[in-house]
């Protein structure tokens, strides 16, 4: 299946908080949208790999993705290498995707920067016709995606670009809390971790809020970008 826009994420529920709110708008726009996590987020202190594989399931189903997969990578401890590229340039191009989302390139969790770097070497590396590559036996068409933008994660970074997530903000939290283990759940026991206070999920709402009256509407998702972005004429920005 040939995606308009696949989410490269390294963890599961690293695109429901970034960019969720981004995809359902475009999938309500007719758009094919999907999401490869890298890891299954194993290391992380509440849930485990099986409930995560169980949460990604739901939340796709709340946000109508086209496809999910996960690449089983080591969490925490993947490299940027090419081993790694390698597989990330089969998804890439099986998927031929027009619009790549990935990992913030510096965040508090050293694994998205690390994913950030690898889904854009991979994105320029899956556009040569000597890297090949083969699923099933058949030979691969070499693709390059013709925009890579990163999402904002916990840091607060300068976006390069905003998009205004108004109409889906209410279903971008629905898919945020199918990740029931892992953010704040008053029904589910287990140690206290950085991101399941009902602090950092208010702080969630707060980020899009911000980016959301910088752009004068409700709510918005910022991302930044490796190159410089272009419009046709100027009555096109908002």
């Amino acid at each position: 299946m040939k995606l308009d826009i696949l989410v490269l994420a390294v963890h599961p529920d690293d695109a429901e908080l970034g960019c969720s709110g981004t995809l359902l708008k475009h999938i309500a726009l007719g758009k094919k949208v999907g999401i490869v996590d890298f890891t299954r987020g194993e290391l992380g202190t509440r849930g485990t790999a099986e409930t995560r594989d169980e949460e990604a399931a739901v939340s796709a189903k709340i946000m109508g993705l086209h496809a999910r997969e996960n690449l089983r990578f080591k969490d925490g401890f993947f490299q940027n290498d090419e081993q790694h590229q390698l597989e990330v340039v089969k998804i890439i191009r099986k998927y031929q995707p027009e619009i790549v989302l990935t990992n913030a390139l510096h965040d508090r969790h050293p694994d998205h920067g690390r994913a950030g770097d690898l889904a854009n070497d991979a994105c320029f590396l899956s556009g040569l016709s000597k890297i090949i590559t083969r699923i099933n036996d058949v030979e691969q068409m070499a693709w390059r995606p013709r925009l890579v933008l990163q999402y904002i994660q916990d840091r607060y970074i300068k976006p390069d670009i905003i998009i205004d997530i108004t109409a889906h903000f209410e279903v971008k939290i629905e898919a945020i809390k199918a990740f029931k283990t892992q953010f704040f759940n008053p029904d589910l026991d287990g140690p206290e971790t950085y991101i399941s206070s009902p602090e950092f999920f208010e702080s969630v709402i707060g980020r899009a809020r911000e980016f959301g009256k910088s752009i004068g509407t409700t709510y918005g998702e910022g991302f930044t970008s490796r190159k410089l972005l272009g419009v046709d004429n100027l009555f096109n920005l908002s």
